[in-house]
């Protein structure tokens, strides 16, 4: 019985883990501006975001600080709280920390350069939280555009998008829904850095 027990959890497992291929391609212009720059500026766009079966972000927080603060006074709130308060924290940084990891080959570096000449506009347009409880579990991913525009200019120069850019822990005590988004923007730095080192630069 025990022996069932487990293959039927670990089936579970299988069923609900999705197999997340990131994908980079660049939608339009070129990127050879970026050649040898030292700086580029890094701004975060997540209105019109969708996020799991929501097309709009807001009806997602409203259903779930609904359903937590049923549960328990107040801890929706405080969701609420931790849902914006992360892309600060450890979205943006991790984004941040892994797409300069692949670019100081080049002696190029992301960050809030007021003087670059460059800014790259990171426009979130999908984020699936995933969840993990154990015997089954979700991977996290997020859909984003990465916007290249000249630092105080909104016509776009080039426009790359990162699909199904996937957020899991490597042990898999990945239960923080914000550390399973984290690891996502980590990813898509990662591999953004990485198409741009062997692409462009």
């Amino acid at each position: 019985m025990k022996t069932k027990t487990i293959i039927i959890s670990m089936l579970l497992l299988i069923s609900v883990t999705i197999a997340l291929g990131q994908k980079i391609e660049v939608k339009s212009g070129n990127l050879d501006f970026l050649k040898n720059q030292k700086k580029l500026k890094i701004e975060y766009d997540y209105s019109n975001m969708g996020v799991g079966k929501f097309e709009k972000e807001e009806d997602y927080i409203k259903k779930k600080v609904s359903e937590l603060n049923e549960k328990e006074a107040g801890s929706g709130d405080q969701w609420k709280e931790n849902w914006v308060t992360d892309r600060k924290q450890s979205f943006e940084p991790k984004f941040e920390d892994l797409l300069n990891e692949s670019l100081k080959k080049n002696n190029l570096v992301g960050g809030n350069f007021d003087d670059a000449e460059y800014t790259l506009i990171l426009r979130t347009v999908f984020t699936e939280p995933g969840f993990n409880v154990g015997v089954a579990r979700k991977n996290a991913y997020t859909d984003l555009e990465a916007v290249f525009v000249k630092t105080g200019s909104a016509d776009p120069l080039a426009i790359v998008t990162i699909e199904k850019s996937p957020g899991r822990g490597g042990m898999g005590y990945d239960f923080d829904t914000g550390f399973r988004i984290q690891e996502s923007y980590a990813k898509a730095g990662k591999e953004l850095g990485q198409y741009l080192v062997k692409k462009v630069l």
